[in-house]
């Protein structure tokens, strides 16, 4: 058999490449693909990121470690997730109650390990044992941006938002109109706890000046002369 320095070196690595290995439980010798390998540290928890914790989604909750369920489940868009339940230890088997404990009142950032355009960036509200079983944790959330819808049976990454940039928001006018917002009188409640600086684009794009008025820390309005649809962001 060559020595291993003669075989030529890979540093172009792709999903199916593979190398041969053990199998703990049979001690036959199988081959592993490098994707069969990055899925096993991703959805076991064994890359540690500081402030990263990985969940599977369910349909039903069964007392597994690393497990989390919402009720509608799959296809449920993240803006309409309010709420979830949630195992008190992660994927590795770590409890996290103390972590999740620390977030109430905080920023999170959920997103899909294999499509990063699929998340949710919400506020923990609240933060309590399921009184029907102690192995989980009850979130409540409010959704402050993102995009797409979960998927059962996928793994997400949920990670403390607060820690990683400042805090921001895109509001979206879909309908047009002269004052922005939402209510009577129309109001954007951003949440941001501050005075942020304001952006406006038009829907094609073009940057707008508008009236912006700061009615306190977490709301504010925008006034322009003649009604448009468009996007306001908040920073």
């Amino acid at each position: 058999m060559p020595i291993i320095n003669s075989y030529p070196q890979d540093i172009d690595i792709q999903d199916n490449d593979a190398w041969i290995g053990t199998d703990y439980a049979t001690r036959n010798t199988k081959q592993y693909t490098a994707e069969a390998v990055t899925n096993y540290l991703n959805q076991k928890g064994k890359v540690s990121i500081a402030g990263q914790i990985t969940y599977k989604l369910v349909d039903t909750l069964s007392g597994k470690d690393g497990t989390m369920a919402l009720t509608p489940n799959n296809g449920t868009l993240f803006s309409a997730i309010t709420g979830f339940k949630i195992a008190k230890d992660n994927l590795a088997g770590k409890q996290v109650v103390a972590y999740l404990e620390f977030l109430t009142g905080q920023e999170i950032l959920i997103a899909d390990q294999n499509d990063p355009e699929k998340f949710g960036h919400y506020t923990i509200n609240s933060y309590a044992v399921d009184p029907n079983d102690d192995k989980y944790y009850i979130l409540g959330l409010s959704f402050l941006g993102g995009n797409g819808s979960v998927v059962v049976d996928s793994y997400y990454n949920m990670v403390n938002f607060s820690f990683i940039a400042d805090k921001h928001l895109v509001f979206t006018q879909a309908s047009p109109a002269a004052v922005w917002g939402e209510g009577s009188p129309r109001i954007v409640n951003h949440g941001l706890d501050k005075y942020p600086s304001v952006t406006i684009v038009d829907s094609a794009g073009t940057r707008v000046i508008g009236d912006v008025q700061y009615i306190d820390k977490n709301n504010i309005t925008i006034t322009f002369i003649n009604p448009f649809s468009g996007k306001a962001f908040l920073n």
